[in-house]
């Protein structure tokens, strides 16, 4: 059945975009087995299987058998090599008040709730702190009825064993779901209520990051802006709030994005929009108003029945940050005396692949739009021309500066060395000096800067840190020449969502992302 105002070429549009065909299939699974079949990853009903593995309840119960498992083999290991290991415990069988211990704390934890994002890190951070109250709390109460001595010797073996088997355990199920999820063997197909520029920036990220496992089909919108309005939009415009049991069951959608309507309608409009949806079995989430504002300190209360967030804004200025600029002197300190034999290697490989001065200064503006000299290992050898084009010319819109800019001048050692970043290496300084920070965004060459405050939102919000050696743009892809906007993003919601423990995990992203090669 045809909606009701829909052009011909919209339906077109829809078909080719997302292959969707309205059939008498139930919904979520129709689009979900076909795709898997016709891609050679099995029969349609190994998709149904893998969908019911890694989505909604049969992940919650997939993550909680592996968990359950994980922590008995711990339990067994340790006991099997306890003789071997010369520990004798009073009382081995309270080693079995382990698992259902950890189990419990980390359903307190909210890991048994389905998620759309999975940071591993996060996770492990929540494993290793369950397992160790969950030891605590057992030597405790061993402690006070008939002391400790062996009985805290297995369960330290315990503990141990635990935290590697469930941490393993989720890293490989964390994997598999992404890669099912990116494979879209198991994505939920999504529509978007409101079809404006922040409409059009949800598209943008659901398909840029397939691994949250949501499917943009279309946009709802009784008055949707022209595409010249929107000129990020893609996917067409499906009908109107009025029309929405239509177009669910036309378009197997399981799950809604509430943006932005662009009607002028008051937001009380959308509470029966949301009654709908659950009525229908969609899962729903929102963009909330004020979110370039919104960062994990939000609080949530209530007065009456009416919820209040509280924004806790981040103070760049404050003790907080004083305490993360004196680490990063001192973090800055060990990585000089660490890399000594490298840095010195470098400087004479540099030397001596061609003529020049060993580092490579560039003006950068930081903090507050202070301008400094960054420090590089010159991986290219030296022009005699000092010609500067015009960069918003060399710069195509929502295009960050990056990679070889002009003739390529890199020589054998410069390649080597900007495919594993030892280029950067030399920004230790910059940071023991107190120019930069370990982590933080990247600084910008004022000419750009300039530029990009004109033609980037919030561009400018980006200095109110000190630029950083690695950030959170960067551990993510966005280096070298991609999406000026998505980076200015990350790198905003860095700010507003720093903490210590956020600086530790891109130092340990930005491990593994250092050796991909910048474009």
């Amino acid at each position: 059945m045809r909606r009701s105002g829909q052009s011909g070429s919209d339906e077109l549009a829809l078909a080719e975009t997302t292959g969707l065909i309205a059939d008498p299939e139930p919904a979520g699974l129709a689009g979900t087995e076909a795709g898997a079949f016709e891609a050679g990853q099995g029969s349609p009903g190994e998709a149904r299987r893998r969908a019911r593995i890694f989505e909604g309840r049969g992940w919650v119960l997939t993550s909680l058998a592996a968990d359950a498992l994980m922590l008995v083999l711990a339990v067994l290991a340790a006991l099997l090599g306890a003789h071997a290991a010369h520990v004798h415990a009073p009382a081995p069988g309270l080693a079995w008040a382990f698992p259902p211990l950890v189990i419990a704390l980390l359903a307190i934890r909210g890991l048994y709730r389905p998620k759309l994002s999975m940071q591993y890190l996060d996770e492990a951070g929540h494993v290793v702190g369950a397992c160790s109250v969950a030891a605590m709390v057992i030597i405790a109460v061993v402690a006070l009825t008939e002391g400790v001595t062996g009985q805290a010797e297995l369960i330290a073996r315990v503990w141990a064993f635990g935290l590697v088997y469930v941490a393993g355990s989720r890293y490989v199920l964390a994997r598999s779901q992404r890669r099912a999820r990116t494979e879209r063997t198991v994505a939920q197909r999504t529509i978007i209520l409101g079809a404006g520029r922040i409409g059009a920036q949800v598209e943008r990220r659901l398909e840029d990051c397939p691994e949250l496992g949501l499917q943009p089909v279309g946009f709802v919108d009784s008055h949707p802006p022209s595409s010249d309005q929107v000129p990020g939009r893609r996917l067409p415009v499906l009908g109107g709030p009025d029309e929405l049991e239509e177009i669910v069951v036309r378009t197997h959608a399981q799950h809604v994005v509430i943006a932005f309507l662009s009607s002028r309608g008051s937001d009380a409009a959308l509470v029966p929009i949301v009654r709908r949806c659950d009525e229908l079995g969609l899962e729903v989430s929102l963009v909330p108003r004020l979110f370039e504002s919104i960062n994990v300190r939000v609080g949530l209360e209530h007065i009456g029945g009416m919820p209040l967030f509280r924004l806790r804004s981040v103070r760049p200025k404050g003790w907080q940050f004083a305490v993360k600029h004196a680490l990063d002197r001192i973090v800055a300190a060990v990585f000089v005396l660490l890399l000594t034999p490298l840095l010195l290697l470098a400087t004479l490989a540099v030397k001596l692949s061609s003529r020049g001065p060993v580092f490579f200064r560039q003006r950068r503006v930081g903090r507050d739009e202070h301008a400094f000299d960054l420090l590089k290992f010159r991986s290219m050898r030296v022009s005699e021309e000092r010609t500067r084009g015009n960069v918003s010319v060399l710069l195509p819109e929502d295009t960050a500066p990056g990679g070889v800019e002009g003739i390529d001048r890199r020589t054998a050692v410069g390649r080597l060395m900007r495919s594993l970043s030892i280029d950067e290496l030399p920004q230790l300084f910059n940071v023991l000096r107190g120019e930069m920070s370990i982590v933080g965004p990247r600084p910008e060459r004022p000419e750009f800067v300039e530029l990009f405050e004109r033609r980037v939102n919030r561009y400018e919000d980006r200095h109110r840190v000190k630029s950083g050696i690695t950030g959170w743009a960067q551990v993510h892809g966005l280096r070298g020449k991609t999406s000026l906007s998505d980076r200015i993003e990350w790198d905003n919601y860095y700010i507003e969502n720093w903490s210590l423990w956020l600086d530790l995990k891109i130092l340990l992203m930005t491990l593994t992302a250092v050796f991909r090669p910048a474009e």
